[in-house]
């Protein structure tokens, strides 16, 4: 039987979690100082420390070191509040999650219920590197560069706590597969990870899809609705596009992640959730406050844990195996094997990439289809002049972006550039840039209401609509 550990000088707060804590099935003991605790890890090593970081003897931090020493125990912290700082505190520490008082109950519940011995995590990372080694991937991942071994340390670190991750990166750079490792390696893994595009939802409708809403609370809703918190209960919510959720629905999100509550539109009853937020924005954060379109504080409460995924045009050396990564996915599934041949991949080795590892698994699946048998040789990759820097894998003239060029503004170009390349095919233009069609719509009506910009010479630059000329 699970044996646990309360360590709270508050006895009644005690002795509520440890009756809460044995409906589990747990042996429990509790401690109201640091010496009462140590008494009892010397007792009997338990499987989970609660422990509350102001004791009448000293911090509870000291007794950290103390339980993991031990080897198999997991420490949760308590704490009086929900900030930055204790989220910072309890990765440091290496806790698995942390508490909020006044303690919530389905919350609890929920970490129990995921406890994995220590020595099981780090021997599946184990297994993960060796695999790497071997075979080139990371669970989903692919990529045996060092700017990959950067991100597979980060998950590594992170998966097995509870804190909150930021990963930013372009557009077809991997973002929701990263968010989906992390989930496959954390203790939440039997529960539900739900992928939420915020680009992709109608403004009006994003606070009823992602908190829910009671029947006959606005036209239409003729039944309860379970919004993605409650359908991802003890999982992972992965919000894509946070830069395009409303304003007043980020101060909403906002109070959910400090204090794990939240209620349904129409409705005054809170709802308690155990969510594990996973959030991702292809713009520079820093950029899109300034521009408005994230607010600071929530960036701050968000940006616990920020993973950066490298383009694919930093990491070149990785093209080669994931192009046949990509290659045998579709050889599998349309029953036929082939293969590249060596000046095939070199050729793809040496393109820039725009459209990241999202542009390559699309050439890879052309190509696939392109071979008249096994062997996909260069004839079957999309035309490309290799000697100029100015033409994409497709044909397609790239654009010129003077240096130091403020990020916003590079957006803004790159953006205007492709609508034009697409023969103003919006739907088109959202899939080139790898946004869905809402976001595009947004990026479009901000970009109407910016005037024009004077460059460094003291000349207008030319509106949105005559940059027919610079393609992508």
């Amino acid at each position: 039987m699970a044996h646990a550990l309360v360590v709270d000088d508050e006895a009644d707060a005690a002795e509520m979690m440890a009756a809460l804590i044995a409906t589990k099935g747990f042996t429990v003991a509790t401690a109201g100082s640091l010496k009462d605790a140590r008494r009892q890890l010397a007792l009997q090593e338990p499987d989970v420390v609660l422990l509350d970081l102001v004791l009448p003897d000293g911090s509870g931090m000291q007794l950290v070191e103390d339980a993991k020493a031990l080897g198999n125990t997991e420490v949760v912290l308590i704490t009086g509040h929900a900030s930055l700082d204790t989220s910072i505190q309890a990765l440091r520490l290496g806790a698995a999650d942390y508490l909020v008082k006044p303690v919530n109950m389905k919350q609890l519940s929920g970490i129990l219920s995921r406890l994995i011995k220590p020595s099981a995590l780090q021997a599946e990372a184990s297994d993960l590197m060796l695999e790497l080694e071997r075979d080139g991937h990371f669970g989903q991942l692919w990529g045996r560069s060092p700017a990959m071994r950067k991100v597979y340390e980060q998950i590594l670190r992170v998966s097995g706590t509870g804190v909150t991750v930021f990963i930013t990166g372009e557009s077809g750079c991997g973002k929701e597969v990263v968010a989906s490792t992390v989930h496959d390696l954390s203790r939440r893994r039997n529960r539900p990870f739900l992928a939420v595009n915020c680009g992709a939802i109608s403004p009006h409708l994003m606070e009823s899809e992602i908190f829910g809403h009671e029947k006959g609370s606005f036209t239409g809703a003729d039944r309860q609705h379970q919004g993605f918190f409650e359908r991802a209960c003890g999982g992972t919510l992965f919000l894509d596009e946070i830069t395009e959720m409303p304003l007043d629905l980020q101060v909403k999100l906002l109070r959910v992640l400090e204090s794990g509550t939240y209620m349904r539109v129409g409705s005054t009853q809170i709802q308690e959730t155990d969510v594990r937020i996973i959030a991702a924005t292809n713009r520079s954060p820093q950029e899109a406050v300034r521009a408005g379109k994230l607010r600071e504080d929530l960036l701050y409460r968000l940006n616990v844990f920020p993973v950066h995924l490298p383009p694919l045009r930093d990491r070149l050396e990785d093209v080669p195996l994931i192009a046949e990564h990509f290659l045998d996915e579709i050889s599998r599934r349309e029953g036929q094997v082939k293969r590249f041949a060596p000046q095939a991949l070199q050729r793809l080795g040496d393109y820039r990439w725009p459209g990241n590892v999202r542009e390559l698994r699309n050439i890879v699946h052309r190509a696939y289809v392109m071979a008249p048998d096994s062997i996909i040789v260069d004839e079957c990759l999309p035309e490309t002049d290799g000697d100029s820097p100015a033409t994409s894998m497709d044909g397609a003239p790239l654009l010129q972006i003077r240096v130091g060029t403020p990020l916003a503004d590079v957006e803004r170009q790159v953006t205007l550039a492709t609508l034009e390349y697409c023969g103003r095919h919006k739907e088109r233009t959202a899939a080139t840039l790898g946004v869905s069609l809402k976001t595009l719509y947004n990026r479009l009506k901000d970009y109407a209401t910016v005037p024009s910009r004077v460059d460094g010479e003291g000349n207008e630059a030319p509106p949105p609509s005559s940059v027919a000329s610079d393609h992508v």
